[in-house]
């Protein structure tokens, strides 16, 4: 594989930073953890409101409510890292097609 055969990484939107699988994945990690984190405290709190009033409240039941209410709320608290996400999505698919369609050029070129 030549120099100019190497997979070159895209900027992401921003522009700062390229984008190669390990920028994706880490971009995804923290978006998920985050999502994960906010069930977690909503769980805590109905918990924990629960044993304030007096009442046991299953977990199970504590943690399906948590994430009821985690789901919109995520959206709109983390809506900067599911853009950020999104973005890395679209630049990685955009570098693999472009890859993609320069091996297949290089596939059909006569005398190779």
């Amino acid at each position: 594989m030549t120099e100019e055969d190497a997979p070159r990484p895209l900027p992401d939107s921003a522009g700062s930073e390229p984008v190669s699988l390990p920028a994706l994945i880490a971009a995804v990690a923290a978006y998920i953890g985050a999502r994960l984190i906010l069930v977690a405290i909503i769980t805590g709190a109905i918990l924990g409101g629960g044993a304030l009033l007096g009442q046991t409240v299953p977990v199970i039941v504590a943690a399906a409510f948590g994430v009821l209410i985690a789901l919109p709320l995520g959206l709109l608290l983390f809506k900067s890292l599911r853009i950020k996400v999104n973005s890395r999505i679209v630049a990685y698919d955009d570098e693999r097609a472009r890859r993609r369609d320069e091996l297949q050029r290089r596939l059909r070129k006569p005398g190779s």
